[in-house]
């Protein structure tokens, strides 16, 4: 198993036993690539009354993207510590009538640079992230979120 098998492996464990929702709506981690992490949740599992995806599934989806790569990249620099989101915006563009996949991004490096100098400092710093879901080649679900790390 190569490194990035084994960070999908890890994470996977840690958000079913951490945060059972994961778990219990099907979240499955799908890639990982050192600035971006891609969940997916089935639809059968997190349907509506409308039979397109729940609009709090596609949510934890989302914001548990941006949980998941930050775990990873604290994970890959020797850090943990307790993730949290702190504040969040979301937009509903358009119904996802399949499977969700989130996928979270790190398009700047030196943000995390200075965020990973700040936690390593202080025991406590603040991160934003982004996520989208996309549904037949457009974005379906804008998320922004402000996540806190602190030990």
């Amino acid at each position: 198993m190569n490194n990035k098998q084994e960070a999908i492996v890890s994470l996977q464990d840690v958000l079913h036993h951490e945060i059972p929702l994961s778990r219990d709506i099907g979240i499955r981690v799908v890639d990982y690539d050192g600035k971006s992490l891609s969940l997916k949740a089935p639809l059968d599992r997190n349907i509506n009354h409308k039979a397109t995806a729940f609009g709090g599934s596609l949510y934890s989806v989302a914001v548990l993207s941006g949980w998941g790569l930050l775990y990873l990249l604290l994970k890959e620099r020797g850090l943990q510590g307790h993730i949290v989101i702190h504040e969040s915006q979301v937009k509903y563009h358009r119904p996802v009538e399949g499977d969700i996949v989130a996928i979270a991004m790190l398009d700047e490096p030196a943000i995390l640079e200075r965020f990973v100098k700040i936690y390593r400092r202080n025991g406590k710093a603040r991160i934003h992230l982004d996520a989208e879901v996309q549904f037949e080649g457009e974005l379906a679900v804008e998320f922004h979120g402000q996540y806190v790390v602190h030990e």
